[in-house]
């Protein structure tokens, strides 16, 4: 295996672990040993990939909606509520994945993915840098309560609820 080949192979590894450790533990309550020991990887590996246990969860939400987005394309010119539709398609294929996350209070940490689904960027025009927050946080105040709530409406009744807002 080349190095690249390796560091992923260990960033799955440690992502898996600590996914599932997050099923039986809070993230508080795991440590860096623990993570490594169940990935079959030195301490050191973490340490050479991330700085926080939280980034490995960052890095994998990232990878879901990169992995997501390609697979759906661009969305210029689409009605917001096929947005809505799509977005909601992404998190019910992920369920037991973003489910895991509101169960340990994690749920926050989809706002930067969410953020930059809707191109926000504070450092552009003042009009677009506002409206793009605006879509971003609303649409991070829709998913987190639809996880609190159990993830009972379909990704179809999200968007429909959104049509009547």
């Amino acid at each position: 295996m080349e190095n690249a080949e390796k560091n992923t192979y260990v960033k799955e590894r440690l992502t898996a672990a600590l996914v599932e450790l997050l099923k039986t533990k809070e993230l508080r309550d795991i440590s860096v040993s623990e993570i490594a020991a169940a990935a079959g990887v030195h301490r050191v590996s973490f340490y050479r990939n991330y700085e926080e246990k939280e980034d490995i969860l960052n890095a994998h939400i990232q990878k879901l909606f990169r992995s997501w987005m390609e697979e759906y394309g661009s969305w210029d010119g689409a009605p917001l509520s096929q947005l809505i539709w799509a977005v909601f398609t992404h998190l019910e294929a992920n369920r037991d994945f973003y489910g895991l996350l509101q169960k340990r209070g994690l749920a926050y940490l989809l706002k930067d993915a969410i953020l930059s689904l809707c191109g926000f960027d504070p450092s552009g025009e003042a009009a677009a840098a506002y409206a793009s927050a605006y879509a971003a946080y609303s649409l991070y105040g829709w998913i987190e309560v639809w996880l609190r709530r159990g993830m009972r409406e379909s990704a179809e009744e999200m968007a429909l609820l959104f049509q009547h807002v």
